[in-house]
């Protein structure tokens, strides 16, 4: 494997075609109704790519305390990306089928270790090449366990104290009916949102074609929600999974610091003696 790259947050088909030689490809197709991710990987994928299981590669157990995708602790992750074949050395592209909303994930998660990573823009509909069926096992590789880097990663305890705070910015990236309560999922304790949160859905971060806006469109997008004022910005989903993908668009539009709250609603919504708010009083 090559030097790292300096990758942007999301790379083209056509990048990732010049630069195969000098990445990791990883799919982490995933579903919400419970389809298996793995086994649409097995039935095509990009050729040469590793599977990795948002479950449990790319989180711990999920338990009443945590939500139901905390994130691994360090050592579980550095095991997870060795048997991935990622190293320390590696640069990554990770690609599925949803506008990067799952892929995201893993690419926030490389990225705050300082690894090069991005997703492939347009997922898996926007590779012309042929697909491969089966398995990739890559060779194993040597990952050094780093610690999640606390001013980028909150607790519950410190959502709840910057709640209703101006100077906080708290973005809540599902869908507009959940967020207002009006379609509570079945994964859901209790419809709602975090009291204070701005509806942010990780769907208006692409352009009309699927893929990711330009910077300046994003920049305008999360100014509008209050990002440039806030001293402190904070994205959630339902389990931290689609969060990543604000924090994503963030990076792209040229904010830095912005947080993520792993738990998000499926450990707040959980918890009967936090509040939650129904509606959107901004609309």
């Amino acid at each position: 494997m090559s030097e790292p790259l300096t990758l942007p947050v999301a790379v083209s088909a056509d990048w990732l075609r010049d630069h195969r030689d000098q990445v990791v490809v990883i799919d982490s197709r995933w579903y919400l109704d419970g389809r298996s991710g793995r086994d649409a990987y097995r039935s095509g994928h990009l050729p040469g790519a590793v599977f990795a299981d948002v479950d449990t590669d790319l989180a711990a157990p999920a338990e009443p305390g945590a939500g139901r995708h905390p994130l691994p602790s360090p050592a579980d992750f550095a095991g997870a990306l060795g048997r991935l074949g990622v190293g320390d050395s590696a640069s990554v592209v990770v690609y599925d089928d949803a506008g990067g909303s799952v892929a995201a994930r893993l690419v926030w998660m490389l990225r705050v270790l300082g690894t090069p990573a991005a997703f492939l823009d347009g997922g898996m509909r926007s590779w012309t090449g042929d697909l491969e069926k089966g398995e990739t096992v890559p060779p194993a590789a040597h990952r050094t366990a780093r610690p999640w880097p606390a001013d980028l990663v909150v607790d519950t305890a410190t959502v709840q104290a910057e709640s209703g705070d101006s100077g906080s910015l708290l973005v809540d990236a599902r869908a507009y009916g959940r967020f207002t309560g009006e379609q509570p999922a079945p994964v859901d304790a209790r419809p709602g949102h975090v009291p204070g949160a701005r509806s942010a859905e990780w769907t208006a971060n692409l352009d009309g074609d699927g893929y990711l806006a330009a910077p300046e469109a994003l920049r305008e997008r999360f100014a509008a929600l209050g990002a440039d004022a806030a001293r402190t910005v904070t994205a959630y989903c339902g389990s931290g999974v689609t969060a990543c993908h604000n924090l994503l668009a963030l990076e792209h539009a040229g904010y830095s610091g912005a947080r993520l709250y792993p738990g998000s609603w499926s450990l707040w919504g959980a918890d009967d003696s936090l509040p939650v708010e129904t509606g959107d009083p901004r609309s």
